[in-house]
Order: C-alpha cells, then sequence, then structure tokens
C-alpha cells in the first residue's frame, strides 16, 4: 500500500471520527433530557389527573385527560428511545467506523463516488452525504457480490448499472487503521484469515465485515417462502441466519418488529450463544425458544414428554436391551410422512366414531357421564370438522353446568359447608356479597323488597326475611366456587380424553389398520403399541410421540395458530422430522421459513433430507416457492482439521477448506483410563499456556461426561464446567460436554475424550464422531485406550499425526 494512501484514509478516518464525536456530544444532553422528562412525567402522572366520575360530564373528562397524559407520556418515551438506539448506534461505529470502501461509477454520472460500509449509516451535518453506509443498504451487497469490474445493484427502484472501480478493506481498532488491503491486488481473503485465526469467545461475534458472496445471498434473500441452508460444519450458517435476521429488521423496520421474528434453537445453551450478535449490530434480539420449550408449555402438566436428548442418550447407550429394535423402529416410523397421512386419516375415522370423553364429575358422582357427551357429540352434523362439533359440545356443557349449578344449591352439603363456616369465612364471604353488589343488583330482590315495603306500608303482616334472602346468596356463592372448576376445566377441554384417543391408535395392528389405512407398519409393531401404551399408563410422551399427540389434540380442540409471526427461522434443521415441519407450518401460516442445516451432523434418528428434490422442506411451500443454497466452504477450521473431519464422510469431498494453516489432529493411545485422564489435563494445560481459552472435552454421552468431569477432576483440575441440557450459559472454563450439546458452537481446541471402536463403531455414531471433530477452530486432539474407530482407521496416515508413547 502506497504511504499516501495510507495517510489519505487515515485522514479521512480521523475526519470522520471527530464528526461521530461532536454529534455523540450534542445527542447526550438531549437523550438525558427526554429521559428526564418521562421520568418526571411519570412521577407526576396521577398529580396531573383530577379523578372524578361523579356524572358522565366529569367521567369523559377524567378520561380525556388520562389519555392525554398517557399520549404525552409515550411521545417521550418513543423519542427517547429512538436517540438512545441512535446514540448507541454511534458509539459502535466510533472504534472502528467502517470495514470496507468501494468506489462506484453509475452508468450516466460523471463521476464515481466512494462508498465506506460500516455496520450502520452515518450521515453528514447536511444531511444528504453519507459518510459510511449500512452494510445492509442495497449499494452495499456491491462490497460483497462483486469485483473490480462491470457490477450492479438492485434497488427498490430497479437495478443499477455501473462499474466497481476499486474495492478496499481496513481492519480498524480504537481509532487507528491496522491493515488495508486492495481487493483488486489481492485474494481478500487476508482480513478473514486474521479473523479466523482469532481465538473462540463464550458468544458469537458479528461477521458483516467477512460476509461472502454466497453468505450473502442468502442473507438478502427476500423472495422464497422456504428457504433451505445446506451447509457443511463451520459454512457459517447460523452467522447467515443472524444476519439475515438484521437484513431483514431493517429493509422491514416500518412493519416488521425483532418480536414477529422466532428462532428454534437446538438448546438453550445455544440461545445465550448467539444473544449477543444482533444487538452489537444495533437490532433488537428475536424471539427464540427451543422446540422442546414449545411442547412442554402445549402438553403442560398433563403429560410429561421426553426430551430429543435423553431420547439420544438411549439411542446411544441402550444397544443390546430388550424392545431396542422395536423403539428405533416407532421413532422412525413416527416422524415419517406416512405416520402424518395415517393421523389424517384417523381424524375422518373419528369422525364416525370412537371419540372419548371424561365424564364431568362433582363430589364423587358423575354430572355428566361420558356416554351422554358422545351421544351428544355424535348428534351433531356428521358434516362438520371434528373442531366445529367439539365447540358445540363445549358450549352445551356450559349451559348444562349452569342448570346443574342452580339446582345443587339445595344439595345437604350446602348447608354443611355453611354450619362448618367459621366467623372470618362467613365475613368474607359476606364481604365479597356486598362488595359485588349482589344483594342488590337481582331483579327479583328487589321486587320482593317492593312488595314487602308495600305489605307493611298498607298494614299487612308479612315479614321481609333478610336472614334467608342472605342464606340463598350463600349458598348460590358456595356452589358457584365450587363449580368454578368444572367450568374452568371445560373451557380448556379437559372433557375430551386425548390420551384416550391417542391411545386406542396403539391397541394392535388390526385397530390401527381399520382406524387409519395403513398398509405398510415396521416389522416391531406389536412391542412399539406396547412400548407407547406403557408410557401413556405413566403419563408420559416418548419425544417421537410429542409432535403426533399435539397433532392429534389440534384435530380435536382445533389448531393453535399464531399469526403474528412473520419470519421462523429452524437451526440445526436436520434434526426435525418432516412431520415436525408440517407442525410448524400450521402454527405460523403467514410466516415464511428458513431452515440452516448440516445432513453430515444428523446424528438424531428422525432426521430429515434437507438436499434433495423429494426433500419435505420443499412440498411444505412447493418447489416455485422454495430455493436451496448449498454452502460448501468450510471457515470455522484450520485446512488441517477439514481435510481430516471431511474424509470421515462418504460425500465429504465436496466441503472446501479455507486456505488457513494450522496443525494436523493429534492422535493419543493409551493405556488405561487413568493415564488418559492424565494426559489430557496435560494436554489442557499445555493449550492455555499457547493462549488457547476455549477449550472443550467432547464425549459421546451425557454419562461419558459425568465420568469424564470427574476422572479430570480427580487429576486436580478445578477449572472445569460440566455441560448438561439444563445449562443455560458458558464460563470461561474448559468445558466437558457431550457432542449433541455442543452443536453449532465451537471452540479454540476440541479433545475428543474417547474416539475409539467401542465409542464410534457404528455406522449411525459416524456423524457423531464427525460433528464432535468439527468444532475445533485451531487444534484437535482424540484419545482412545483401545482400538481406534473404524471411521479414524480408515483416515489416511497423512492427516494426522500420532503422539509419541
Amino acid at each position: 500500500m502506497a504511504a499516501n494512501d495510507w495517510q489519505q484514509e487515515q485522514e479521512r478516518l480521523r475526519r470522520v471520527r471527530n464528526k461521530l464525536q461532536a454529534r455523540i456530544a450534542e445527542l447526550e444532553p438531549e437523550v438525558a433530557g427526554l429521559r428526564d422528562q418521562a421520568t418526571d412525567i411519570r412521577r407526576r402522572f396521577w398529580e396531573e389527573v383530577t379523578i372524578n366520575t361523579s356524572t358522565q360530564e366529569d367521567f369523559e373528562e377524567t378520561f380525556y385527560t388520562i389519555n392525554q397524559q398517557s399520549a404525552v407520556l409515550a411521545e417521550r418515551e418513543r423519542g427517547h428511545k429512538l436517540l438512545t438506539q441512535q446514540w448507541k448506534s454511534l458509539n459502535r461505529l466510533l472504534p472502528s467506523p467502517y470495514f470496507g470502501r468501494i468506489d462506484f461509477h453509475e452508468d450516466g454520472l460523471d463521476l464515481s463516488e466512494p462508498i465506506y460500509i460500516g455496520v450502520s449509516s452515518f450521515i453528514d451535518e447536511d444531511g444528504l452525504s453519507f459518510l459510511i453506509y449500512d452494510w445492509r443498504t442495497p449499494i452495499a451487497s456491491l462490497y460483497y457480490d462483486c469485483s473490480p469490474g462491470l457490477a450492479s445493484y438492485v434497488t427498490p427502484a430497479g437495478r443499477i448499472e455501473g462499474t466497481m472501480e476499486f474495492k478496499r478493506q481496513f481492519q480498524i481498532q480504537d481509532g487507528q487503521i491496522r491493515n488495508m488491503f486492495d481487493a483488486s491486488e489481492t485474494i481478500g481473503d487476508e482480513i478473514l484469515q486474521q479473523v479466523l485465526g482469532k481465538g473462540a469467545d463464550s458468544q458469537m461475534k458479528s461477521i458483516v465485515a467477512t460476509i461472502q458472496k454466497e453468505q450473502n445471498a442468502i442473507i438478502r434473500d427476500d423472495k422464497s417462502q422456504m428457504l433451505i441452508v445446506q451447509g457443511a460444519a463451520g459454512s457459517g450458517k447460523t452467522s447467515v441466519a443472524l444476519q439475515r435476521v438484521a437484513y431483514l429488521l431493517y429493509k422491514h423496520r416500518q412493519t416488521i418488529h425483532a418480536d414477529q421474528i422466532v428462532l428454534f434453537s437446538p438448546n438453550p445453551m445455544f440461545s445465550s450463544y448467539i444473544s449477543t450478535v444482533l444487538p452489537e449490530l444495533g437490532e433488537e434480539n428475536m424471539q427464540q425458544t427451543t422446540f422442546q420449550e414449545y411442547l412442554d408449555y402445549w402438553l403442560g402438566s398433563s403429560l410429561k414428554p421426553e426430551d430429543p436428548f435423553d431420547q439420544i442418550e438411549y439411542v446411544l447407550t441402550a444397544q443390546g436391551t430388550p424392545g431396542y429394535d422395536a423403539r428405533l423402529q416407532g421413532i422412525e416410523y413416527k416422524a415419517s410422512d406416512a405416520f402424518l397421512q395415517a393421523l389424517q386419516n384417523y381424524g375422518l375415522w373419528l369422525g364416525r366414531e370412537g371419540m372419548r370423553f371424561n365424564p364431568i364429575r362433582f363430589r364423587d358422582r358423575d354430572l355428566i357421564t361420558a356416554e351422554r357427551m358422545k351421544a351428544k357429540f355424535y348428534g351433531y352434523d356428521p358434516s362438520l370438522p371434528l373442531f366445529n362439533r367439539i365447540a358445540l359440545l363445549q358450549e352445551w356443557l356450559l349451559k348444562e353446568l349452569a342448570s346443574l349449578e342452580r339446582l345443587e344449591r339445595e344439595a345437604p352439603w350446602v348447608q354443611e359447608e355453611m354450619n362448618y363456616l367459621d366467623t372470618e369465612q362467613y365475613e368474607e364471604i359476606f364481604g365479597k356479597l356486598h362488595k359485588e353488589k349482589e344483594l342488590l343488583d337481582l331483579a327479583e330482590h328487589y321486587a320482593v323488597v317492593r312488595e314487602k315495603l308495600n305489605n307493611k306500608l298498607r298494614g299487612d303482616e308479612g315479614d321481609f326475611d333478610f336472614a334467608q334472602r342472605e342464606e340463598d346468596l350463600l349458598r348460590r356463592r358456595i356452589v358457584k366456587e365450587s363449580f368454578t372448576p368444572l367450568r374452568k376445566s371445560v373451557k380448556k377441554f379437559s372433557f375430551v380424553d386425548v390420551k384416550g384417543i391417542y391411545g386406542q391408535l396403539f391397541v394392535n395392528e388390526a385397530a390401527y389398520r381399520e382406524k387409519t389405512d395403513e398398509s405398510v407398519l415396521p416389522p416391531l409393531w406389536a412391542e412399539i403399541c406396547r412400548q407407547t401404551k406403557e408410557a401413556l399408563r405413566r403419563n408420559e410422551l416418548f419425544y417421537e410421540d410429542a409432535t403426533p399427540y399435539l397433532y392429534v389434540k389440534e384435530l380435536i380442540e382445533g389448531v393453535r395458530t399464531n399469526t403474528e409471526i412473520r419470519y421462523v427461522f429452524v437451526d440445526e434443521g436436520q434434526d426435525y422430522s418432516s412431520f415436525q415441519y408440517e407442525y410448524l407450518k400450521k402454527l405460523f401460516p403467514r410466516a415464511r421459513m428458513t431452515v440452516l442445516g448440516d445432513l453430515g451432523q444428523a446424528i438424531f434418528t428422525q432426521a430429515t433430507s434437507l438436499d434433495a428434490a423429494d426433500s419435505p422442506l420443499v412440498r411444505l411451500f412447493g418447489e416455485s416457492e422454495t430455493s436451496l443454497v448449498r454452502l460448501l466452504r468450510s471457515y470455522r477450521s484450520t485446512q488441517e482439521i477439514v481435510e481430516f473431519t471431511i474424509s470421515m464422510l462418504p460425500d465429504g469431498g465436496e466441503i472446501a477448506p479455507f486456505e488457513r494453516r494450522g496443525h494436523k489432529p493429534l492422535l493419543t493411545r493409551l493405556h488405561g483410563r487413568e493415564k488418559r485422564a492424565a494426559q489430557i489435563r496435560a494436554d489442557i494445560e499445555a493449550l492455555r499456556a499457547e493462549g488457547f481459552n476455549s477449550i472443550a472435552v467432547i464425549t459421546k454421552t451425557a454419562a461419558e461426561s459425568r465420568e469424564a468431569y470427574e476422572s479430570l477432576r480427580i487429576q486436580g483440575d478445578e477449572a472445569l464446567q460440566l455441560i448438561t441440557k439444563e445449562t443455560l450459559g458458558f464460563e470461561k472454563r474448559v468445558m466437558v460436554v457431550p457432542v449433541y450439546l455442543a452443536k453449532g458452537v465451537e471452540f479454540d481446541a476440541v479433545l475428543v475424550y474417547d474416539a475409539s471402536s467401542e465409542a464410534y463403531g457404528r455406522d449411525n455414531e459416524r456423524k457423531l464422531l464427525y460433528t464432535a471433530c468439527t468444532r475445533a477452530m485451531h487444534r484437535l486432539h482424540l484419545y482412545t485406550t483401545g482400538d481406534w474407530s473404524p471411521f479414524v482407521q480408515a483416515l489416511p496416515a497423512n492427516l494426522y499425526e500420532n503422539a509419541p508413547h
């Protein structure tokens, strides 16, 4: 780089930073002033309002005064929020205002314009000149997509053609240019090399300065209803998804807000890992959840669903136990399109027969029997959908309860309840009666009072029995409170025996075929039925049953939908079943969907293909509304680690490593667990001494994680963190984690605790070992106390090093 170029860029940077500092100083008193105003209005809110409801006019005046004060407060708070966001944005820019520059000569214009690109825009004092362009602006796409030469970009008004004359990358820290590269003279990977060469952190960082062309296409896709991203491990899938969220919030800022976007994460810990990316870019975090959290919420306390991590623990550890093969067949079948079709047919069958109801019981007797409900249900128009007939039945039940409640007031138990009321309870109920004006708002009571008074005026002997009237109202109150849980249960559809309805699918093979018209069943169907019914008897659901159970529940009660959500993101999408995707589409009918995954990391039995024309994801929205993007370049790991890991996969040759050199993976064979623990301890200390702070000991299962944790602690290492499915965040310690909880996360160094044939010998364990190894950025160590896994043995010897004995 010529010295005068460097000097000119540094001078421009100085001027921009001066303007940023001036604008920050200008905004600070405005931000503080609006904050103080809002605080003052909140504090004095009721001092400014006189509550007077004596007349209709007084009530209206009070109403309008409160509204006016609320509007003033809302305006102050809105203004404070906007200014605060602007102030924070400028402060984010100050240490490193921009990371790229392009000079673009638009066709038909005389001059080219230098475009400096940063994480947000900054306009000069004239209000017209952009000193910095936000990376999400249309013109900034030139930086990511084009090289010097003919170029174009798309705006809402159409495509702009021209010539990119110049492209430059910057590394700026604390207001100083540390590095500067012209893409016209180099391959443009220098800054990416330096970024990737840094250590991993406990939270993911933004990648806007190093977005690649193929990633930019995903970020800015605004047409696809279904966007499928099939990406190799370390290709930046999750980072791209978060930048895509930021882009959508920027482009559609007038119509879409962060709470209208939801991300389904693989586990709660992952949500913590990515929580800082969007705030770094000046955007609020979208909603984040896991599919398991959704299941837990809607199944409530009635049934306890197994989570996917317990399911995979069973799959990985229960080989050879009774019923194991049947359970695997059940997992696969219940995740299939065939089972979905079977349940749809089952819903039609239920419309004709087979509905099951729970009687409404009160004080050890049936108020309304299941038989009466069934007769009433099948008495409705059979052309109506199930959920419409259930709604009619619910309405009838509430009316029946109202009638039964009136009759119940004369029951002997009510008198007994009254006799046992102590003074405090009596006063409480009596107070409620007067507070709610039940004594005075009954027309019947007014009529009685008037009649009694008139009789007295006429000299009649009839007396007004106030005590009797009070007793009647106490009876009403006691019975009403006793019937309240019944009404609530009816409103929650508790009268429908959903568990029984789902369970009767699994009586036997003949019954299942009759109810579903299913022709092909797993060979071990009888054992699958037994296992499913046994779990239901314990009020539990296998993970593979949870979504189908909710599907049946909603066939009966009506589909729950959320029409506010406009975009759904699914990370680690290969781990969801086609059944679950159908469910998500029904749940969010107005949402576009972005699914990110890697078939190489499909470690769950119910994995879904993402990279095929017949993928169930393509069928969700149709081929014309679906886009499939493949990311084949791996950026996370060094070239040596990528070459090692992709050789484990039969089709790994398509994955291209980014050219960042490092150490070859190190294989260490030891005799005995104690020696392995001692060696891992020594290797951890050596890695720390080299400056690696993010280190993970990755195991196959949670049970093995606990074993490794205790073994390493015995060796004296107190700086360990055992990661379990309940862990919500990372700490700056060495982590011991099962491989399925490490998905989506990266570490400076990974130590695979046991890479033996015993741990990873079966073909369905190949992807587990691959997933574990691909978490490493800079260093990868594998250990065994026996024979190496066949997936390691099959690797060419030049891809790794053996530790000296």
